[in-house]
């Protein structure tokens, strides 16, 4: 029970610095192309890693709780962690572009919905009512995202596509845990492969300099710290305490944080109609993952007493 908090409560600090992170994000393209942003942010992620792993390990060795590590399986697991986060980061990065900090955090929360479909996939069998849950995600998504004439702005489109790769991401990270990989090496690998992955089309789709980088440079150290090598290391530590589903509920809430930032700090500002998109999304992250049976027999039970 005590694990299970632990992990929910690193969960949540992981969905607050994400949820923030929206709005260095947005800022950060004022300055570079997406491909640079994500770049720079992911291997000064990567750096930052390094001491991070050797002072943990080091601490669990004169602690004596030092554990036989999988290298093999943490390797392999990092890179394909790693592969799935830069497509990610980039698809997210290309449509925060074109749509606000807000709307790309409620966006990007759907891939709550979609971690379990990935999972059926797998064969691993869902709850009926999932699938009510992703219709009233999709009318959310129609009613947040949709204009006038039916059509999908391309940021919306970009984040929507990045909310899968995460689901992915998740899906992943739960796979190689299981095989025993260990959490902490497994993130620092992950940035590697992201970063080198990333500098690819930086140079083919960009011209990025230093002066940009460095009129970046807030925006890139705050995500490249704090939203990075910080936020996805607690998220892979987290999930070692929890299942994926209660993980992706937890984590979903960076899309109250990112209209909240987006609100306090960036002026953003939601119609109605978009408000009620955000209601609807958010009813079906939380619906998705709610067990009524469970809690209607605990009433019973209680009444009963």
């Amino acid at each position: 029970m005590l694990k299970n908090m632990k992990g929910n409560l690193i969960l949540l600090l992981t969905a607050l610095i994400w949820g923030t992170a929206f709005v260095a994000q947005s800022d950060g393209m004022n300055y570079v192309g997406p491909y640079t942003f994500n770049a720079t942010r992911t291997i000064l992620a990567a750096i930052v890693l390094i001491p991070v792993a050797a002072g943990f390990k080091l601490f669990e060795k004169r602690s004596g709780n030092s554990k036989p590590v999988d290298i093999k399986t943490t390797l392999i697991g990092g890179a394909l962690c790693g592969i799935v986060l830069a497509v990610a980061s980039s698809l997210q990065q290309i449509g925060i572009v074109s749509t606000t900090a807000g709307k790309a955090g409620f966006i990007t929360a759907l891939y709550v919905i979609i971690v379990p479909i990935i999972g059926l996939i797998l064969g691993t069998k869902q709850p009926k009512k999932i699938w009510l849950c992703v219709l009233l995600a999709i009318a959310g998504f129609y009613l947040l995202c949709i204009k006038d004439d039916f059509t999908l702005s391309a940021g919306d489109g970009f984040v929507l596509a990045c909310a899968a790769c995460f689901a992915l991401h998740i899906t992943v990270i739960d796979r190689f845990l299981s095989k025993g990989a260990d959490a902490l090496l497994m993130a620092c690998v992950q940035f590697w492969a992201a970063g080198l992955v990333m500098i690819i089309p930086m140079f083919v789709f960009e011209t990025p300099s230093i002066e940009g980088v460095y009129n970046a440079r807030l925006s890139i150290l705050f995500t490249g710290i704090m939203s990075s090598a910080i936020a996805y290391t607690l998220q892979i530590i987290g999930q070692r305490y929890t299942t994926p589903t209660l993980a992706t509920l937890i984590m979903s809430l960076e899309s109250v944080f990112a209209a909240l930032a987006g609100w306090l700090l960036l002026g953003e500002n939601l119609s109605l109609k978009e408000l009620f998109g955000c209601a609807l999304v958010f009813a079906a992250v939380i619906s998705a993952q709610v067990d009524f049976k469970s809690l209607s027999r605990k009433q019973e039970a209680g009444s009963r007493k």
